[in-house]
């Protein structure tokens, strides 16, 4: 029997919803990996390269651009960051089901170039609740705490052009809502070419 491809699931969240122990759960199922994004960027301390970067020069970065190697990429800080195409590919191919972590104007290019990916969206029980866990914290003035909501306020109302809406009130009914979502799209009648076959096979 041919090896099921895997999924591209692209995963947005703003800033202190959790995101990052969500993925981490997640993750502890070896079907599920992250992609590992390219960066321009030097690399912090502790860190590797192809672990938590591909770190490749300006140059480089450039010439993958022109010659359409990147899912998606974009400049922040003086740096560019981008999704490369085989990065994502490889692990589809080798049955992973690949997690893009991404903000929402780069999940809306995605969109536009693989549709068939599946698009998730974290969000916070409220507003408010994302301001004290932001202010929880404690590593951001209340200055920038109001602009991350702000921020965050203008990315929920985007969520509904997702596939799926998870509410990340506890942590581990969001982890459990998630791994429904992957069930329920595993039995669409789109993704089971396989399950079809066995069932007639020996017909």
């Amino acid at each position: 029997m041919t090896m099921n491809k895997g999924r591209l699931i692209v995963f947005s969240a703003p800033s202190g919803c959790g995101k990052g122990t969500m993925l981490a759960e997640i993750l502890k199922d070896k079907n599920y990996c992250v992609s590992v994004s390219a960066t321009t960027r030097e690399p912090r301390e502790g860190e590797v390269d192809g672990v938590n970067y591909h770190f490749i020069s300006k140059g480089d970065f450039l010439q993958k651009v022109a010659d359409s190697e990147f899912l998606e990429h974009a400049e922040y800080c003086d740096n560019y960051y981008g999704t490369l195409i085989s990065e994502v590919d490889g692990r589809l191919n080798d049955g992973l089901n690949v997690i893009l972590e991404i903000e929402v104007q780069g999940a809306m290019k995605i969109r536009e170039k693989r549709p068939d990916a599946l698009f998730i969206f974290i969000a916070p029980p409220s507003v408010n609740e994302l301001r004290r866990r932001l202010k929880k914290r404690g590593t951001e003035t209340d200055e920038v705490i109001e602009k991350r909501v702000s921020q965050a306020a203008g990315e929920i109302a985007l969520a509904p052009k997702y596939d799926y809406i998870i509410v990340n009130d506890a942590l581990e009914d969001a982890v459990s809502d998630f791994f429904a979502v992957m069930r329920a799209e595993k039995l669409k009648a789109e993704f089971s070419e396989n399950t079809i076959n066995e069932v007639l096979k020996n017909a």
